[in-house]
C-alpha cells in the first residue's frame, strides 16, 4: 500500500540560520502579497470598464490565477518588486504563490457553488506580525544526513535536527520511502520540518477482524463503545489549562503591547509575556493531539469495523454554552484520524446517517423515543422495559447499524464536508440533541 505520510521533526537552527528561515518565509509572504494586489487591481479595471460600457471582448485582459501564471508573472517583475530575490531560494517564492493560487480557486469555486462548506471570502494580505512563518520546498536537496541528527535544505544548507530522524532514514534507507517535499515552520518559538513523503506500507489486519464497534462521542465521556471497552474518558486539557492561562493573560494585558491604531510597538516585557501564554496554548493543543491519537491508533488497530455518527460539529460550535468544550473535545479530529488508520490497518470506517437517532431507539426493540432530553442519562424503554446508560444504547444502535448492512453513508474513504442530506431549512434541529452530552 503506497501512502501520502509526513514525518515531523523539531530543529536546532543556528541564530544565523534562524535569520535566514525568517527571510524565506518573508519572501512568501511578499510574493502572496503582490500576487493579491495584481489580481486586485485586474479585476478593478475589468469591473471599471464594464461600468464605461466596454463590451467583454474589449476589456483588458484577465490576470492568470494559475500557479503557472502567477509565477510567470512574477518572474517578470520580481527584479523591481524584490531587488533582493537572489538571497532567497525559488521555492520561497513559488510557496506564497501557490498558496494564493489555492486560495484563489477556493474563492471562485465557493462563490460558484462547485465548493462545500462554508463561503470563502477573497484571499486577504498577510501580516508580518500575525502570520505564521512557513515555507515549502520541492525541488532542490532535500535530504536526511547519515548522522539522523542533521536534515540538508536548499540554500538554507544543512540544519542540527532537535530530535533523531532515524524513523524516516531506516525507510529512505531501505527504499520504502521518498521524499516529495519539505515544509518549515515556525511554532510557538520553535522550528520545525515536515518532510512530506510516499511511504510503501505493508498490508495489515485488525487483531479482531471480524468485529464490529459503534463509537457514541461526547462530552461527559468522550467515547462510549458498544462491546463493553472501558471508556475513554474526557480529558478537558483546555479546561484544565484555563486558570493558568488567565494568570498569563492578566499579565500580558498590564504590558505595553502592540497597538495598530497608533502604530506602537509591544514592550520586551509583553513579549515575554505573550510568549509564555502562547507555550501554554501550544502545550494543550499537542496534549490533546497525542490523546486522540492514541484513541483512535488503538481502535483501529483492534476493531475491522467502527461505526461513528456523522456529527454537525460546526453546528455544534455555534452554540455558545458547547462550544468550548466541543472544540476542546476534538470530535472532527477524531473522525479524520479514524477515516485514515482505518485504511491503512485494514479495517473500515462506517459513518451512520446524520439524523440516525442512536440515542432515542431502544437497542433492544428499536422502538424510537419521541423526545430524549438531556438531562435524562439513563434510557428506559417503554415498550420493553430496558434499563441502559443513554450513551451505551447509542453505542450499541450505532454497531448494529453495520449489523443489519443498513449503515447510512458506507466506508468512509477521507474526511467528506457535506452531510448525507440536506439539512433542512429549520436550521440545527434535526441534529440529534443527545451527542453532545
Amino acid at each position: 500500500m503506497i501512502v501520502t505520510h509526513a514525518y515531523r521533526f523539531a530543529l536546532d537552527p543556528t541564530p544565523g540560520q534562524a535569520r535566514a528561515l525568517l527571510r524565506h518565509a518573508g519572501a512568501a509572504r511578499v510574493a502572496f502579497n503582490w500576487g493579491i494586489t495584481q489580481v486586485k487591481a485586474n479585476l478593478g479595471q475589468r469591473e471599471a470598464e464594464r461600468s464605461y460600457g466596454i463590451a467583454e471582448a474589449g476589456l483588458t485582459p484577465s490576470f492568470g490565477w494559475s500557479m503557472y501564471s502567477l509565477r510567470k508573472a512574477w518572474n517578470a517583475a520580481k527584479r523591481e518588486v524584490a531587488p533582493w530575490w537572489a538571497e532567497c531560494s525559488k521555492e520561497a517564492y513559488a510557496t506564497g504563490l501557490d498558496q494564493l493560487a489555492r486560495a484563489l480557486k477556493n474563492w471562485s469555486d465557493s462563490k460558484r457553488g462547485k465548493r462545500k462548506g462554508p463561503r470563502m471570502g477573497f484571499p486577504r494580505y498577510k501580516s508580518k506580525r500575525k502570520t505564521t512563518p512557513s515555507v515549502r520546498f520541492t525541488t532542490g536537496t532535500i535530504r536526511l544526513e547519515d548522522d539522523r541528527r542533521h536534515v540538508t535544505l536548499p540554500v538554507l544548507g544543512t540544519i542540527r535536527a532537535h530530535e533523531s530522524t532515524r524513523k524516516l532514514h531506516r525507510r529512505i534507507a531501505a527504499g520504502t520511502a521518498v521524499v516529495k517535499s519539505a515544509t518549515v515552520r515556525r511554532e510557538a518559538g520553535r522550528w520545525f520540518v515536515s518532510f512530506t513523503c510516499e511511504v510503501e506500507r505493508t498490508d495489515r489486519t485488525p487483531s479482531r477482524a471480524d468485529t464490529v464497534i459503534g463509537v457514541d462521542l461526547g462530552i461527559k465521556h468522550l467515547a462510549v463503545f458498544s462491546d463493553g471497552r472501558p471508556t475513554a474518558e474526557n480529558p478537558r486539557h483546555y479546561d484544565t489549562a484555563r486558570r493558568k492561562l488567565g494568570r498569563l493573560s492578566r499579565t500580558a494585558a498590564r504590558r505595553l503591547g502592540p497597538d495598530r491604531r497608533t502604530g506602537q510597538q509591544p514592550s520586551k516585557r509583553w513579549q515575554r509575556a505573550d510568549a509564555a501564554r502562547n507555550r501554554v496554548h501550544y502545550r494543550t493543543a499537542n496534549l490533546r493531539r497525542d490523546a486522540l491519537h492514541k484513541l483512535t491508533t488503538s481502535l483501529a488497530r483492534e476493531y475491522g469495523t467502527i461505526v461513528v455518527e456523522d456529527l454537525n460539529v460546526s453546528g455544534m460550535l455555534k452554540n455558545r454554552r458547547l462550544a468550548r468544550v466541543v472544540a476542546d473535545a476534538g470530535f472532527g479530529e477524531i473522525r479524520r484520524q479514524l477515516a485514515y488508520k482505518t485504511r491503512w490497518n485494514g479495517g473500515t470506517l462506517e459513518v451512520a446517517d446524520r439524523w440516525f437517532p442512536s440515542s432515542k431507539t431502544c437497542s433492544g426493540c428499536q422502538a424510537v423515543t419521541p423526545k430524549l432530553p438531556l438531562r435524562i442519562r439513563m434510557y428506559v424503554c417503554e415498550h420493553c422495559g430496558l434499563v441502559l446508560d443513554r450513551d451505551e444504547n447509542a453505542a450499541l444502535n450505532l454497531a448494529a447499524l453495520v449489523k443489519r448492512h443498513v449503515a447510512g453513508s458506507g466506508p468512509e474513504t477521507e474526511n467528506g464536508r457535506g452531510a448525507d442530506r440536506k439539512t433542512p431549512s429549520c436550521g440545527a434541529g434535526g441534529i440529534e440533541a443527545s451527542t453532545p452530552h
